[in-house]
């Protein structure tokens, strides 16, 4: 299977997702705008997961720079979209449940599922496609900052870094966090 396969079915997977959400949303009872007062935690919780499928949906098309794929790759992915289906289920029951405990915990649950699904179908296709690949490249540098084993004071002289250059080019290495774990 090509990855343009790969990306049209993830693609189409996440937009039924979306659409099972917003079809999920209860039309109100009244017929003014009073009627959507009891409506705000339902459309915060479809804001927040639109949001999330939307950030899922945007980080994916890293598969643009990907040169192959292989069977890790699609386990990985499909392993991706199993957690973000669950969404619409978790946002409706939280809502028939009036937002209890358990509804809740599982939406978050779920969300974190999606999130370690994420960083396993990014390194599965690192591995797919080697340690030089342009994703393996793009990354360099920066599992040091977000898994917080650079000093929070290095911070402030890696954010203007990151602004100075807003697009990833993939024929450049991208600044590395040395052995000590600061920056250049």
């Amino acid at each position: 299977m090509g990855k343009g396969r790969l990306e049209a079915f993830t693609d189409g997977v996440l937009a039924v997702v979306i659409s099972i959400m917003v079809l999920e949303l209860k039309v109100p009872a009244g017929h003014d705008f009073t009627a959507l007062r009891s409506e705000p935690p339902v459309f915060l919780a479809y804001a927040l997961s639109y949001a999330n499928v939307g950030i899922f949906w945007n980080n994916h098309h890293m598969l643009h720079v990907t040169e192959r794929i292989n069977g890790m790759v699609l386990w990985a992915n499909l392993f991706l979209l199993f957690w973000i289906s669950l969404v619409p289920f978790a946002i409706r029951w939280m809502d028939e449940t009036h937002f209890t405990s358990a509804p809740t915990a599982l939406y978050g649950g779920i969300l974190a599922m999606a999130s370690i699904a994420y960083i396993l179908l990014e390194r599965a296709i690192i591995v797919c496609n080697g340690p030089t690949s342009k994703l393996a490249r793009a990354r360099e540098g920066v599992p040091a900052l977000a898994s917080g084993r650079a000093n929070r004071a290095q911070l402030p002289r890696a954010i203007p870094k990151c602004e100075q250059k807003p697009h990833v080019r993939s024929d450049r290495h991208l600044p590395a966090v040395n052995s000590t774990g600061s920056l250049p």
